[in-house]
């Protein structure tokens, strides 16, 4: 078990590299490097921690936050986002941008895949048959390598593509055998996944159109939340919008997005 000196080191790193505020997270903290510990190998937390803070781009550091991120998600997980993206977002841009044919969205807490398929799906089928002639990537980000894998791969269970429809279960799935299925090139190459640490100055050239960042600042205080909600307002087109978990909720008086509905919020034209 970790001593309160070592919980106490944990949080202020994890704080201060990735703006997730461990504190109230002991029990989760120590069960979880305990298992890490033991299935790699380490003799002691100091050991593990010296390794962590000397290469921080190292296997021991991307061990740590990957063991310690909660990478909970399934297909169509709050679907008034979806709704509401297809529906409102979508048509609006096609418009705006009918000239440059460019959308630019952003899926920046990506975990294992299923949010930025579901996006790419969304944009395949909004377009139909003009969708060649129109560049729609979703670029998908997480901190953690692991769950990027998992997303490249596009590998799921027949119980994960469930609440998808059955049209786009045949059109961007095909089946391994075994209740496995697997996403198809087609939708693979509409999707690119990068490691990113949104405590990092963001390395973007153009601006977003939409931006998801759902289920991902309620690890994040105050002082770590608006900063960066503040960084995606700069980086977001006029007109663009963002979306939250439906759990979450932002101060209008401490950030310049506009309030929309419960969880969606834009940036004025």
């Amino acid at each position: 078990m970790i001593t309160d000196k070592e919980f106490e080191k944990i949080v202020l790193y994890v704080k201060a590299r990735y703006g997730i505020d461990l504190s109230q997270k002991r029990v989760l903290v120590n069960g979880r490097l305990e298992t890490y510990f033991f299935r790699n190998g380490y003799d002691n937390f100091a050991d593990f921690m010296a390794k962590v803070e000397s290469e921080p781009q190292g296997e021991a550091a991307k061990g740590l936050i990957n063991v310690l991120t909660t990478n909970h998600t399934y297909f169509m997980r709050e679907s008034v986002h979806f709704d509401y993206f297809m529906k409102v977002v979508l048509p609006y841009l096609k418009v705006k941008e009918a000239d440059n044919r460019d959308l630019r969205i952003w899926s920046g807490a990506s975990s294992t895949g299923e949010e930025p398929y579901t996006i790419a799906m969304i944009l395949m089928d909004f377009f139909g048959l003009d969708h060649p002639l129109w560049d729609t990537k979703v670029l998908a980000t997480d901190i953690s390598t692991e769950v990027l894998n998992h997303a490249i791969k596009g590998i799921y269970l027949e119980e994960d593509i469930k609440p998808l429809p059955d049209r786009w279960k045949r059109r961007f799935f095909k089946s391994l055998g075994n209740g496995q299925f697997e996403v198809r090139d087609e939708l693979k190459k509409e999707v690119i996944y990068r490691q990113f640490n949104l405590m990092n100055q963001f390395p973007f050239k153009r601006k977003f159109h939409v931006v998801f960042l759902r289920n991902v600042m309620i690890y994040f205080p105050d002082d770590v939340k608006y900063p960066l909600v503040n960084k995606i307002y700069e980086f977001t087109e006029p007109g663009g919008y963002l979306f939250i978990g439906t759990t979450e909720s932002l101060d209008k008086t401490k950030m310049p997005f506009k309030y929309v509905q419960p969880s969606i919020y834009r940036k004025e034209e």
